[in-house]
């Protein structure tokens, strides 16, 4: 941000100059979301009583939503640049990533997990609309979008209708705007029930030297409002209802959920996109939380300029709405646009020919006020500065310490467990039944993956895309997260979660470049909860920095609770990985008969936050997995290196419900490959239930070919990363030391019949 000491100090406008439809005082402002000390703040910088408009304003920007009030200072410890990035963290709309050839990956997630709980069809299909419009408004055309789906257990009714709600709402918008929905992943626990999480992930590729800023600048530069008409819809969504917790009046804000229109979305991105190339377009900004108030305040800030607002000038679907509604209504489907003066008409023709509305309701002033009018009356006037992050928005210093169940979990002795009763076999039957880890082809499938004809694969470990641009590139991406490790160690937990998505990218052939990340976590008033936010950000740090994965920006949500608890500390990840040579990529399904079967990696029989001991015990105990960088980084070396050489055919990283689950997956994934149903015989030294479903970290299950098993092993022993033959594909059937013996086909039905069976 940029500003003009010259004309920062410049003298508010006085009272008696503006209209407020209602009187301001404390406690207004403190209905508003506001504390007693930030509305005497606001009155400070002032020097006057802020109309309702004003504090409208004031109490949208300000939200933790918005500002980031609680969070900025934990993370501006991220590394935030970095040699592959365009633009760093939070400067612009959505990350930006160099990929050769001139050409960038535009990408970023966010959460929409509030609206999601309250309208689930709409929250979750306006939180795809709006990760979308932040990836066009960089002048990207959305290639891609992915989600990290959190939800009660399913023996609820009323988390049956979320997901069900969820699900429809991500496939509307994703399938009538045409983008495919190729990855993500969905985890059931309990802390969900009342509070699910619905974190958006899109991308997009734009030549690198055709992007557009979200800066406004020019004195005189006309400022136009592009797309949908403004409505009720949304007010107050980012400061009253994504930033405080669930209660019994919850049910009451379902006004605060805005509505999408995704036909209306796919004519905006055809426009957004050639108004920038044209030229015309001086700085874009996304509506979306705050709506005309975030636009305004940000886009001025950012450069240290202003902009008059004449609000009898926006398009509106209702009659009589007041400078208050239009300023914080949160409708979708809008952009706040400055185009060069002079370069109106052509800008206009742009939004003609896609019959998009356009309509200029301001200009661009010389000092830094934002100023708006209603109905030819003054009811705004606010140093933008004053608004927004970076500026004089609040930063808060937060109490933190670490929650008294940490240390009890971790002494948690689990050789008290009682074992005796129950079979390898009937653990894994029962794993392959949990809904955290049986098959998702219900939802999945719902999901147009195909369109536009960039999908290459997304039934590995990441999803692969192909990159038209440049013959023979591709890009490989993924979410991750298993906020169990997190709850158990903050730390760790968010190692293990950055560790894991650059592993699945890995795992198809892709070098890990950058992430996103939407960090999901209760009242960061809770001095155990900013604990939990304090040490996820160090362990995501730390990893980040080992990797030379920059974060490139994304979102925090904060208060996500219900009246009884917080969920689960929950940082998601999403990764993007380059792929150099599409023709070098690798899938996790066995190919052939024979092949030979290795895991790479330590066995350390770990139990903490498994999903093994949930399943059977309903317990989440212990430590979470130890998860060592170097060690991390050798493997992930070796795979590249492994399917570089082309000496691997199958790869696939192990997760929930450990080795055992991740050779059935790649079993179950050969059917139906036009081949026949493979298998494996395995046999493991020592049997026992830690080294079958534990979940130790850095470890990837291969299938190669046996006469290249003399390559793997010297390549391992290059990167000095441990390698343990498991045993050899066969035709059709599991077996695990004859203590496991079933048919592939009867694991594939419990597989793909649970979903179906609980929600249908």
């Amino acid at each position: 941000m940029q500003n003009n000491s010259n004309l920062s100090n410049i003298p508010n406008i006085p009272a008696s100059e503006l209209y407020s439809e209602i009187e301001v005082n404390l406690e207004v402002a403190t209905s508003l979301g506001l504390t007693e000390a930030e509305y005497n703040s606001i009155l400070s910088k002032m020097g006057r009583i802020p109309t309702y408009t004003e504090i409208g304003i004031f109490s949208v920007m300000w939200s933790e939503h918005c500002s980031y009030k609680n969070s900025i200072l934990q993370l501006k410890t991220l590394p935030r640049s970095g040699k592959n990035l365009l633009v760093e963290a939070g400067e612009e709309n959505a990350g930006l990533v160099d990929i050769g050839d001139g050409y960038a990956i535009a990408f970023k997630i966010e959460s929409h997990n509030h609206p999601s709980a309250i309208e689930p069809f709409q929250g979750a299909a306006t939180g795809v609309g709006g990760i979308l419009r932040d990836i066009f408004t960089m002048g990207a055309r959305p290639i891609a979008a992915l989600n990290s789906l959190r939800f009660g257990n399913l023996d609820n009714d009323r988390t049956k209708y979320i997901v069900k709600g969820v699900v429809s709402g991500i496939s509307h918008y994703g399938n009538c705007f045409g983008v495919p929905t190729v990855g993500g992943e969905v985890y059931f626990d309990d802390c969900y029930k009342d509070n699910p999480l619905v974190n958006a992930m899109a991308a997009g590729i734009v030549k690198a030297d055709q992007t557009a800023s979200a800066g406004a600048r020019g004195p005189g530069n006309p400022v136009f409002i592009v797309g949908s008409n403004t409505g009720r819809d949304g007010i107050h969504g980012a400061s009253l209802l994504a930033s405080r917790e669930f209660d019994a009046e919850t049910e009451n804000m379902r006004p605060t959920v805005q509505v999408g229109d995704p036909f209306q979305e796919k004519l905006l991105v055809e426009t957004t996109i050639e108004l920038i190339q044209s030229g015309v377009v001086v700085g874009i900004q996304d509506m979306g939380a705050a709506g005309i108030s975030c636009s305004t305040s940000e886009m001025s800030a950012k450069n240290g300029v202003g902009m008059e607002i004449d609000l009898d000038k926006v398009p509106l679907r209702e009659e009589g709405m007041s400078a208050y509604e239009i300023m914080l209504s949160e409708s979708q489907e809008r952009m706040l646009v400055v185009i060069e003066k002079g370069k109106e008409a052509q800008a206009l023709a742009i939004a003609k020919k896609w019959d998009v509305p356009m309509t200029q309701i301001g200009n661009i002033t010389e000092d830094p006020f934002v100023k708006f009018k209603r109905f030819g009356k003054k009811v705004g006037h606010i140093n933008a500065d004053d608004l927004v992050l970076g500026g004089a928005a609040p930063v808060n210093l937060r109490e933190f310490e670490e929650p008294a169940y940490i240390s009890e979990k971790h002494k948690f002795d689990f050789s008290t467990l009682d074992f005796s009763n129950i079979t390898y076999q009937t653990a894994l039957e029962k794993l392959l039944n949990s809904p955290t880890i049986a098959s998702k082809r219900w939802i999945y499938e719902q999901y147009d993956s195909q369109v536009r004809t960039n999908t290459v694969d997304i039934k590995g470990d990441a999803a692969v895309l192909r990159i038209k641009e440049i013959p023979g590139r591709g890009i490989a991406l993924t979410t991750d997260c298993n906020s169990r490790y997190v709850y158990l160690n903050p730390y760790e937990g968010a190692k293990i979660a950055v560790a894991e998505a650059a592993r699945n990218v890995v795992c198809v052939g892709a070098r890990p470049v950058a992430i996103t990340n939407c960090l999901n976590f209760g009242n960061p008033y809770d001095k155990g909860v900013f604990y939990q936010f304090k040490e996820a950000i160090r362990g995501m740090g730390d990893a980040c920095r080992k990797f030379e994965t920059p974060v490139t920006g994304g979102n925090v949500s904060f208060h996500n609770e219900s009246q009884n608890s917080a969920v689960y500390p929950t940082p998601t990840i999403g990764m993007l990985g380059i792929i150099d040579d599409l023709n070098k990529t690798c899938s996790l399904n066995f190919k052939n008969v024979g092949d030979e079967i290795f895991l790479i990696g330590n066995n350390r029989e770990e139990f903490g936050g498994s999903e093994l001991i949930k399943v059977l015990f309903n317990k989440i105990e212990g430590n979470s997995p130890i998860l060592d960088l170097d060690e991390e980084c050798r493997l992930q070396s070796t795979i590249l290196k492994l399917i570089g050489n082309g000496i691997i055919n199958a790869a696939h990283d192990t997760s929930e419900g450990g080795l055992a689950v991740a050779i059935a997956e790649m079993a179950m994934s050969s059917i139906g490959s036009g081949k026949e149903i493979l298998g494996a015989d395995i046999n493991i030294e020592n049997i026992n239930f830690g080294k079958l479903f534990g979940e130790s970290q850095s470890r990837v299950v291969v299938a190669l070919n046996s006469e290249k098993t003399v390559q793997l092993s010297a390549i391992c022993n290059e990167n000095n990363v441990n390698l343990t033959h498991l045993g050899k594909v066969n035709n059709g059937t599991l077996n695990i030391n004859n203590e496991i013996n079933v048919k592939v086909s009867d694991l594939k039905a419990i597989y793909e019949n649970t979903l179906p069976s609980m929600l249908l």
